[in-house]
């Protein structure tokens, strides 16, 4: 949430350990740049009936008169999931520090009238405004196992009403919907949108949270106000669906900063561990951010962008360049002369033969699994070819994100881009969970260049392809390449054939301040 120029994240705290509780309450830090933070006194906690067993997640929303309330869930005395309201005690404020919760609380409940089952009504959405006058908020849920993005209306903010239907539900079984989101994005611009926007240019986001997964999946398509429906363009949810990022990113949130001149969408997510929870409570934590994503939707109109803040180039220093050269198969570069444990790292690839790409396989349609097959990033025709991360000098440990082209198997399809971010090596620790990550990037190899972007942060790799289109995020915990010493950084291609590096730009990255 942006307000008088001052960023405020609100997140999931549990204060009493290192690793999840149902007793969370709500931490709060702000921020001017969206990099460097300062912490603040829990916004939420339990201290009302309506939340005496924990305050779970919930959303902003911005009223008129530029006031900001909290819609949060809740768990009750009879450990029910119920809807709670707060606000500021003091508007004049800046940093907002104080919150009261309103003394009716809670707002909204399960009931035997509206048959919503109690222990699945959690995380309310940011409110929108419709042109009746109407808020509305959307609330996660399941009903035989299916889906729901429960739509709840009010005039005032404080009396809320179920509609008839759901925004839009799911049609088969996908288990519980968390934290969904509901915005919409412009058509021929980059630029973000208020919330409560519409209009002829604007086409809208639908996203949840599958608890059983867990991943974020979105759907694009358009919202009807007057049956207050969400229409997608390429049917219901399920396994294929788009997601914000293929690997650890889940319970994500989207806020619209107006800050001028930047007027953007900004996607917050949450990244989650790969170590055990024996590991987690050693080292006294768990669970990090991700970096703040500019998001709008791509120019084709079929999927979302995505790209770290400009802010984030802040934190940038020893930089690295390389000039063009032919990285040939079977060969490893090293790209010396930056803290390779925390880096920012551009790269651009140029493929002028086709002739030996594999043909892919018309069963390989899960690109997890073909990027978890023991050869995905060893050997190939085109590719792979990418960077290995957090590596250790002997390569005992490193971290593998990379691409591999195949011929496409119908005439619609010539060529099929794959990214991988391979944790397979990624640790000597076998009790780290060491998962593979792929995703199909929508991009034509003969027509564009390939780029990659990877901002490593010791325990964090998040990659970006293809200027945004994919994006992986992956949490390793590597033994050898622990810090800057022992961190190495590589450039590789393991297919047989030649792969151009068009550019090489990397950044030694100075740590964000937290005070």
């Amino acid at each position: 949430m942006l307000r008088l120029g001052i960023y405020h994240l609100f997140y999931q705290y549990n204060p009493k350990a290192a690793v999840w509780g149902s007793n969370v309450i709500w931490g709060h830090s702000t921020s001017t740049d969206l990099v460097n933070w300062t912490p603040h006194d829990p916004a939420i906690y339990p201290s009302q009936q309506s939340d005496i067993n924990g305050c779970w997640s919930g959303s902003t929303t911005i009223l008129p008169g530029g006031h900001p309330v909290i819609l949060y869930t809740g768990i009750d005395t009879e450990n029910r999931q119920v809807q709670n309201l707060a606000a500021p005690k003091n508007f004049s404020d800046p940093f907002l520090r104080e919150w009261v919760k309103f003394k009716h609380n809670p707002l909204l409940t399960p009931n035997s009238k509206n048959k919503i089952n109690a222990t699945y009504f959690r995380d309310p959405s940011t409110a929108w405004l419709g042109c009746d006058g109407n808020w509305r908020v959307i609330i996660g849920s399941q009903k035989k196992e299916r889906g729901l993005a429960i739509l709840f209306k009010s005039n005032d903010f404080v009396h809320w009403e179920e509609a008839e239907k759901p925004l839009y539900s799911a049609n088969k079984d996908t288990g519980m919907w968390e934290c969904p989101d509901f915005y919409p994005v412009l058509i021929k611009s980059a630029l973000g949108i208020d919330t409560s926007s519409n209009g002829p240019d604007v086409r809208y986001v639908l996203k949840v949270s599958f608890f059983r997964t867990p991943h974020d999946y979105y759907m694009i398509g358009t919202y009807n106000p007057d049956k207050d429906i969400f229409i997608p363009d390429n049917g219901p949810f399920k396994d294929s669906s788009l997601r914000y990022d293929y690997g650890k990113f889940y319970a994500s949130k989207t806020f619209f900063d107006n800050k001028y001149p930047l007027h953007r969408r900004i996607l917050w997510g949450w990244v989650n561990e790969s170590s055990s929870a024996i590991d987690d409570i050693k080292k006294g934590w768990s669970g990090v951010q991700a970096i703040p994503r500019s998001i709008w939707l791509d120019k084709s109109g079929k999927q979302l962008v995505q790209w770290p803040i400009k802010e984030i180039e802040t934190l940038r220093g020893t930089q690295i360049e390389l000039p063009y050269q032919v990285l040939s198969g079977g060969s490893v570069l090293e790209v010396s002369g930056l803290t390779a444990a925390q880096a920012d790292v551009v790269i651009s690839f140029e493929i002028s033969d086709f002739i030996k790409a594999e043909v892919l396989d018309p069963s390989w349609t899960n690109p997890q699994v073909i990027c978890s097959r023991k050869d995905a990033s060893v050997k190939g025709g085109l590719g792979p070819f990418g960077l290995l991360v957090l590596a250790s000098e002997g390569l005992q440990e490193y971290t593998a994100v990379f691409y591999r082209i195949f011929k496409g198997h119908n005439k619609y399809v010539k060529y099929v881009v794959l990214m991988c971010s391979d944790q397979n090596r990624s640790s000597l620790n076998q009790d780290n969970d060491k998962t593979t990550y792929g995703a199909f990037v929508d991009v034509d190899p003969v027509q564009e260049k390939l780029s990659l972007r990877s901002l490593i942060d010791h325990s964090i790799v998040e990659s970006f392809g293809a200027e945004g289109k994919a994006c992986i995020t992956a949490r390793v915990y590597p033994t050898l390449a622990i810090n800057d010493a022992e961190a190495h950084l590589y450039v590789f291609n393991n297919g047989t054939e030649n792969i151009g590096i068009t550019r090489l730009s990397a950044w030694s990255m100075k740590k964000a301040q937290i005070n």
